[in-house]
């Protein structure tokens, strides 16, 4: 079972879900990316970063499934997650 939840850094969202089975919550990228970048397109970002660490040998960008979010339009899609 997991629990979605919306948490808020400098007033802007980051959603976020509680996995019961790691015992960990999950954070949505393109998310801390929007509040740590204030870049005008953070999925953009995301997608140009994370090729530029694949390119360089980075393992900490894994091809994996991530956790399902609801977009703002209420339309569910797996997003890429990271834990603390």
């Amino acid at each position: 079972m997991s629990k979605v939840s919306i948490r808020f850094f400098n007033d802007k969202e980051v959603r976020a879900v509680w996995d019961e089975a790691s015992n960990k919550w999950w954070f949505n990228v393109v998310d801390v990316c929007a509040v740590l970048s204030e870049s005008d397109n953070p999925a953009v970002y995301w997608r140009v970063l994370k090729n530029r660490l694949a390119k360089a040998g980075n393992e900490t960008v894994t091809k994996c499934n991530g956790f399902k979010f609801r977009s703002r339009k209420s339309i569910t899609f797996p997003v890429s997650v990271f834990t603390l």
